[in-house]
């Protein structure tokens, strides 16, 4: 009796996962997003982060208002898609996020894990820092030009920000 329910429930989730599967176009190129969240509840997520500064040893930061922290100030990042190499995603990052191509270091200088112990959706990050020289210019229509940012706008910063996203607190000694 166990082994044929244990054969039930086999079926069952192979037909749920033929489901999930038929729904993704290309996992290379991200995930619907009520199976990413899903996926981020039950697998570590890998992101890159890209640490940017100018001549004055500004950093350039982008604002973030996307309901999983509070609105603030975060160094742009990316999830790493499947099959997608580190590469990939950091020049992504930057052309989505920045308007901007970038050159790296391929060495990270820093790898942290975040768990959000109260968190179940996006609660365990490993996040990899690359420092980043930009190749272009960020999108001027992008820049942040007021007081009250705009979702996805960039601006360079002399120190670190007090209202910077709280996971990149981890980064304070890079800012």
């Amino acid at each position: 009796m166990r082994k044929r329910l244990n054969t039930c429930r086999t079926l069952e989730l192979r037909k749920i996962i033929d489901i999930l599967e038929s729904s993704i176009q290309n996992p290379s190129k991200g995930l619907p997003e009520e199976l990413f969240l899903f996926v981020s509840r039950v697998t570590p997520l890998i992101n890159v982060d890209l640490l940017i500064k100018n001549e004055q040893n500004h950093t350039l930061l982008t604002w973030r208002d996307d309901g999983y922290y509070p609105p603030g100030w975060h160094v742009p990042g990316g999830v790493i898609r499947y099959k997608e190499t580190i590469a990939k995603r950091v020049k992504a990052v930057a052309k989505h996020e920045l308007g901007a191509e970038v050159e790296f270091k391929h060495t990270p200088l820093a790898i942290n894990e975040k768990i959000h112990n109260t968190r179940e959706t996006r609660g365990h990050f490993i996040s990899l820092l690359y420092q980043c020289n930009l190749v272009t210019q960020p999108d001027e229509s992008l820049r942040c030009k007021s007081n009250s940012p705009n979702p996805n706008e960039w601006m360079w910063h002399s120190s670190f920000p007090a209202n910077i996203i709280p996971v990149h607190e981890m980064y304070r000694k890079f800012i």
